[in-house]
């Protein structure tokens, strides 16, 4: 009996309501027979709308076969149409020719073609949305192994991503007064912005006059041999701008950079920790390695706990996530602008990220192809420039002059030709103090004018850069505490008696 009453009450249960996708099969009709009536009308629509996108497939195939006669300069009419399609196709009781014929007839104008295919456009649309979802409730339940659920929600947020990109009807050609606002814009906040420039300060005052900052969308390659000081240099940039930012509270309580960014820096090599050590060194001019022995005395501690204290109110977050693949930078990245803000990536280092295994598995070169490409377009997509440290090959070591070049750069020819900016640092002196000869020696005496020559000075090699010119910079080092500085100009100094 109890079995029985069970059985009953589970009968009694409701079925839940079947919901049909988001659809408008009127709005497919609409557009189509505009487009039959007068084939200019594709055009209003062809630059955003794709056969997927219908909901009804024999839609979807009018609208592809029409489109395909379109572009060769053929007529799409009833007509045509129906010699390309399947003719003993049974739609709602009409014969192909018939529906073809309807869908024109009923037609009247093309003046809403474009309010047709953005409805078809956005249902479509909201249809991926629920199948990302679903497939986000089956994966949740499933639970592979081998997925775990942060991996899921990075692929979550990948596709929500991609899909917010395609999902707008933005692109396409734009009134040269929209670009030439746009400029004048840029122009008017350079003039206004701390130290007259148009992109974000690196705090390198020799740097910035080269290069007008940091520009927005830029893919900026930062590239050395070990020991260069490539790590200390992109530190030192990332520290300045989140010290420089200020904002301002717009109308709709949202925060305006108004000087210096945000900065996101994922460090793939050092961790979190080494990484605000050695910002502390820098900024108290304390070795790192006396710090980590805890050979300092108690002046010196009050200096870290007041740098300390300054840098934890800093714009500055770091990801210490290592073997990340570039999706999931990207991902990160999006996640940090869309939560925080974001005026500045830092990457340390490219070589230490991962492509698509598809790419991996043809080989380093063409995943490191996919790794710059994705870079340059997430520099462009958040707005934001991207400065990316990169090893440069050992073939340096085997010239005399060991001033890099852009041949030097491994997996070289997407590197230079993705990046917006190549810098290379470059310190004589390093190099110097590894062939001391014999002291004593008149080699030992030509070494040390040299040594003297270099010591605490580095050159920043600008090898490409699309906005400006090619060149060197003259900067000062600290090896010690790993920092960059201005270096002092002749007509600066005080004057000798």
């Amino acid at each position: 009996m109890a079995i029985e009453s069970a059985a009953r009450k589970i009968t009694e249960i409701p079925a839940p309501a079947y919901r049909a996708a988001p659809h408008n099969i009127e709005a497919e009709q609409a557009l189509l027979g505009a487009v039959l009536v007068n084939n200019e009308a594709l055009y209003r629509v062809s630059d955003f709308l794709e056969p997927q996108h219908f909901f009804e497939p024999i839609h979807q195939q009018i609208y592809d076969t029409a489109r395909s006669l379109i572009r060769t300069g053929k007529l799409a009419s009833p007509v045509t149409l129906k010699t390309f399609l399947p003719a003993d196709l049974d739609i709602a009781g009409l014969t192909l020719a018939q529906y073809l014929a309807r869908l024109a007839a009923e037609a009247t104008t093309i003046i809403n073609a474009v309010d047709y295919g953005r409805t078809v456009y956005d249902l479509a649309i909201r249809r991926e949305l629920i199948q990302i979802g679903e497939e986000m409730v089956n994966g949740a339940y499933e639970a592979p192994v081998d997925f775990a659920p942060r991996d899921q929600i990075e692929e979550a947020e990948r596709r929500l991503y991609d899909l917010a990109e395609i999902g707008r009807y933005g692109g396409g050609f734009q009134k040269f007064e929209t670009a030439l606002t746009t400029a004048v814009d840029m122009a008017a906040r350079a003039y206004q912005r701390e130290g007259k420039l148009s992109g974000l300060a690196t705090g390198l005052r020799d740097l910035d006059t080269k290069m007008g900052g940091l520009q927005p969308s830029d893919l900026i390659i930062v590239a050395g041999r070990p020991g260069m000081g490539k790590t200390a240099l992109a530190t030192n940039i990332a520290y300045n701008v989140a010290r420089a930012w200020s904002g301002e509270v717009r109308a709709d309580g949202h925060i305006e950079t108004v000087n210096g960014g945000i900065v996101g820096f994922f460090s793939l090599e050092m961790s979190a920790e080494q990484l605000a050590t050695r910002i502390i060194a820098e900024q108290t001019g304390i070795p790192s390695s006396t710090i980590r022995r805890g050979g300092i005395h108690e002046t010196d501690f009050e200096k870290i706990k007041d740098v300390a204290t300054e840098l934890q109110h800093l714009p500055f977050f770091i990801d210490e996530t290592g073997g990340l693949t570039v999706a999931q930078l990207a991902a990160r990245a999006r996640r940090l602008k869309r939560q925080k803000g974001l005026g500045l990536v830092v990457i340390d280092y490219i070589q230490l990220l991962q492509g698509s295994t598809r790419r991996a598995l043809e080989g380093r070169v063409h995943e490191v192809t996919e790794i710059t490409t994705s870079l340059k377009a997430l520099a462009k997509e958040l707005n934001v420039p991207v400065l990316a440290l990169s090893q440069l090959s050992r073939q340096v070591e085997n010239r005399e002059d060991k001033r890099p070049q852009l041949s030097d750069l491994r997996e070289s020819g997407s590197i230079e030709q993705d990046a917006d900016v190549v810098l290379f640092v470059f310190r004589e002196e390093y190099y110097l103090s590894n062939k001391e000869p014999r002291p004593g020696t008149d080699e030992h005496t030509r070494w040390q004018i040299e040594m003297d020559a270099a010591h605490g000075k580095a050159e920043i090699i600008i090898g490409k850069q699309r906005h400006g010119p090619t060149g060197t910079v003259s900067l000062q080092f600290e090896a010690q505490v790993t920092r960059f500085d201005n270096l002092a100009r002749e007509d600066q100094l005080p004057q000798q008696i």
